[in-house]
């Protein structure tokens, strides 16, 4: 017990260099954790977000842009499609289920997405999940001014079944542009942790003519969500589509065309990463000469413990120890700093995408991390040990005149 008891007393002796060492690496570890869970499940979630639709057509323009608008509910538009365009997909042999979508409205900052009430009876968001309502809701009628929110919407605006709104015109909200149509909530979607939570949807019919709307624009769409047949169908549109046509883009399949926009913004990651090596650097450092730095006080009762018998080893590995109990004191405090920083990413995501994080999920870098810091506290406590192994006991000893 001589081991732990040394290093006890020596951490609650200088316990404010060591909380404020120990809260720096706490920092690092936390830092270095949030960014590689964050840009891992990140990554995974949005590839795999597909809200059951293998490819979207659109306007001609960006791949991209439109699988954000259409399956993620960001960006614009990139223009419309004549509703002629979706009757002609949807009777093409290769394609299974194609569901319009229409936008260029919003709900006080949620958008909202005119469709047909077969994607909420028809078509899975996720294999072998369909979209369910809550206790006394319904899908809305294709013909009427009704609504169907989603779950995360219908938090954020407290709206319930029965309750009446009217929608703004673009996309953006601005309180001046109103419409005077009146829509009802039918309906309230059960949590689907995908995009679609943060929509307020209604019919496509009334979307396209609302009051203030184009009426020459009465029938345009703005995308086609596609279901194919097989995989092969997928290439074969695209050569048909964007190869050898110039009107509209096929945008197939959406898990690669969102790996795209991961790899465009890898140097933002790359630039979070260098950062938290770069305070887990600073830290192991500040262990190093905090430990260092206190030699000087230590040494006559280092010099007194050589005198009670203890080996140059035990005391260089007495120091040793400090040093990584001081990471291992960081390292667990980091858990808490990743919670907190993950948590509030999540939030940040979800309410902007509607993907979520999961907190709980395990990844090797959870331990990894951690270990890994211990190792470097560790590692910054040879020199201070060093100092410690060579510490002459007479003259230490040596009464002062």
């Amino acid at each position: 017990m001589t081991l732990p008891l040394i290093i006890y007393r020596s951490l609650r002796q200088h316990a404010l260099s060591t909380v404020v060492t120990a809260a720096g690496i706490a920092l690092a570890c936390g830092l270095l954790l949030c960014v590689w869970m964050v840009k891992t499940q990140s990554q995974s979630a949005f590839t795999q977000t597909t809200t059951g639709f293998d490819a979207v057509l659109g306007a001609r323009g960006s791949k991209l842009q439109l699988v954000l608008n259409a399956i993620f509910h960001l960006e614009a538009s990139a223009g419309n499609l004549p509703y002629s365009d979706y009757e002609a997909i949807r009777r093409h042999p290769m394609i299974k289920t194609a569901v319009p979508i229409a936008v260029g409205d919003n709900l006080r900052g949620y958008r909202l997405v005119g469709t047909l009430p077969d994607l909420f009876t028809s078509v899975e968001y996720a294999p072998g999940k369909k979209f369910a309502f809550r206790a006394g809701g319904k899908v809305f009628n294709a013909d009427a001014k009704e609504a169907v929110a989603g779950s995360f919407a219908a938090q954020r605006l407290g709206l319930k079944v029965g309750d009446t709104f009217r929608p703004f015109h673009g996309l953006a909200f601005d309180p001046k542009n109103e419409h005077e149509d009146n829509f009802t909530v039918t309906g309230i979607l059960e949590p689907t942790n995908t995009p679609a939570d943060r929509v307020v949807w209604i019919p496509l019919r009334g979307l396209q003519t609302m009051s203030g709307h184009d009426p020459k624009a009465a029938t345009d769409i703005s995308a086609v969500l596609l279901q194919l047949r097989a995989p092969t169908a997928g290439f074969m549109l695209d050569t048909m589509i964007n190869k050898q046509g110039n009107k509209m883009t096929f945008a197939f399949p959406v898990g690669a065309i969102i790996a795209e926009l991961f790899g465009k913004i890898a140097w933002f990651d790359q630039v979070l990463t260098l950062v938290a090596y770069l305070v887990a650097l600073v830290a192991g450092g500040s262990v190093l000469a905090s430990i260092y730095n206190s030699m000087s006080a230590r040494q006559r009762d280092l010099a007194i413990l050589r005198a009670l018998g203890a080996r140059r080893r035990t005391i260089f590995g007495a120091v040793l120890a400090e040093a990584a109990a001081i990471g291992a004191i960081g390292a667990v405090a980091g858990y808490a700093v990743y919670f907190g920083l993950f948590a509030g990413v999540a939030n940040i995501i979800r309410a902007q995408t509607g993907v979520v994080l999961d907190l709980t999920a395990k990844h090797p870098v959870l331990w990894i991390c951690p270990l890994g810091m211990i190792a470097l506290c560790a590692l910054g406590g040879i020199v201070p040990a060093l100092k410690a192994y060579r510490t002459p006991v007479a003259e230490t000893l040596a009464p002062v005149s």
